[in-house]
């Protein structure tokens, strides 16, 4: 039965909920993107649908409207899959279970994938609509976002797209209208390591009980990182007693801040380890009350699992996690409180001969997203280990000349009694990839308000939608 269709705009909303009941995440969104293509043919419209999954839906202009330039709606298919430790849902498998609360909307125990589900929802309503004056519109959906924006750097053809005025819903608070942003990749560092047998007990150390939070717009917030915490805790018991690393775990996504990591090691003197993560326990609660005030070390006896790592390969993975930039490395000279340059370790993952930590790296200077790369080789080079980068793109510049800005600072300012902010942001969008495809873009990130997205606390604020939807008819209205 749907949950959200007694909400305004209800086509926005029937949108929405008819994506939520396919799984999405990121390199999960063949079903979504063959849904978007079977909208386009149900309703007879121009679509385009590459190898990798991206979609571009094309619906021809209203009576009135030929003349005016064509204008591109874009957002992402793909979702952060994120779940409270005691939801059991397979997000690669299922749906996810709507609820309405008050003025929000949420999903029970998963992230919604309102960032960007709101952007397919709104695409999708204004093609449908037979009611709405606009010009040409050209709906531009893509893949895997949120893993490096890696379906708009694989988009090779664009020859179908004649807007050149781009409107970008992809941003999470109301009145914020984005014209710049940081550049970035994933940087994934390879650690080989050895395996030999010691001691009598194997142990679970788990830092826990963190917000999390999105590693671009949130990086500033000193939220605490599961993965680097954990190295700081392992190198202060190794300190106490001799231990070997069998196993570390921590993080989903390389651009979400991991809220758990667990690591199993093999000790001879339990109590050591106890003493050690009951002071850390102490301590970390001290230092994470303003931001992360559950935050928790336990450790607990479990059964073996594997043959621990040699001492050598336990003291490089210690340095590894020890000594590993983290966290805002710039802040910006020119544009006050811009995070310029920061990476986030994300991911934490072991294999039998390997531990790999994936890094999302931005920076709105070049220069500086290189150096952390350097930085971060130079490191494994000591080590022995190894790096490779993927995703990497540009970012966005800011343009002074741009008649879309001005339009949509014009309506909106009518709208709400007050101008929008126009800002620059650290977090990464598609709108830089684009302009690089296409020459002379002016383009636009806004969205409405989506609050504590890639966690499982994500909501988005219905009435924020309807302003944000109401913004857009008009913008698309004085196009003409």
């Amino acid at each position: 039965m749907p949950v959200l269709d007694h909400l305004e705009p209800k086509n926005v909303f029937h949108f929405f909920e008819e994506l939520c009941a396919i799984p999405h995440g990121s390199g999960n969104t063949r079903q979504v993107s063959d849904w978007l293509m079977d909208f386009a043919r149900q309703r007879g419209l121009e679509a385009h649908q590459d190898a990798l999954g991206n979609v571009v839906i094309i619906r021809e202009a209203t009576p009135g409207y030929e003349s005016a330039g064509a204008v591109i709606v874009q957002g992402h298919m793909d979702m952060v899959c994120e779940q409270a430790p005691d939801c059991t849902k397979d997000m690669a498998a299922e749906g996810l279970d709507l609820a309405v609360e008050g003025d929000t909307v949420y999903a029970r125990g998963t992230t919604l994938g309102g960032d960007d589900g709101i952007a397919v929802a709104m695409a999708l309503a204004l093609l449908d609509a037979d009611d709405i004056p606009h010009p040409r519109l050209e709906a531009v959906i893509t893949v895997d976002e949120e893993t490096g924006m890696l379906g708009a750097v694989g988009m090779e053809d664009v020859s179908m797209l004649k807007g050149r005025r781009m409107l970008n819903i992809d941003s999470e608070v109301e009145g914020v209208f984005t014209v710049s942003c940081a550049g970035g990749n994933m940087t994934c560092c390879t650690l080989p390591v050895a395996r030999a047998p010691f001691g009598a007990e194997t142990l679970a150390i788990t830092v826990g009980g963190l917000r999390g939070g999105h590693s671009g717009i949130e990086i500033h917030k000193g939220l605490g990182n599961a993965c680097t915490i954990l190295g700081r805790v392992l190198t202060a018991c190794a300190k106490a007693t001799p231990l070997r690393v069998t196993a570390v775990s921590g993080g989903l996504k390389a651009n979400a801040i991991p809220r758990e990591a667990t690591a199993l090691v093999s000790v001879d003197d339990y109590r050591e380890i106890r003493a050690v993560c009951d002071r850390l326990d102490e301590a970390l609660k001290n230092e994470f009350r303003a931001t992360d005030p559950e935050v928790f070390v336990s450790v607990r006896a479990v059964e073996p699992s594997g043959t621990p790592m040699d001492e050598a390969s336990t003291r490089r993975l210690l340095a590894l996690l020890t000594c590993a930039p983290n966290g805002i490395q710039v802040m910006s000279a020119e544009i006050d409180g811009l995070v310029q340059t920061s990476l986030n370790l994300g991911i934490l993952a072991t294999e039998d001969t390997a531990v790999t930590a994936m890094f999302c790296v931005r920076s709105s200077v070049e220069s500086q997203k290189q150096m952390l790369v350097e930085r971060l080789e130079c490191l494994l080079a000591a080590l022995g280990g190894s790096v490779e980068v993927s995703g990497d793109y540009t970012g966005w510049e800011y343009r002074p000349d741009s008649p879309l800005r001005e339009l949509m600072v014009e309506v909106f300012t009518e709208q709400y009694g007050h101008a929008p902010t126009v800002e620059a942001i650290h977090a990464g969008v598609e709108c830089g990839i684009f302009a690089g495809k296409l020459p002379g873009l002016d383009c636009i990130s806004f969205g409405p308000d989506l609050t504590e997205i890639h966690t499982c606390r994500e909501r988005m604020h219905i009435a924020s939608v309807q302003r944000t939807w109401a913004l857009v008819l008009e913008v698309l209205k004085r196009m003409k």
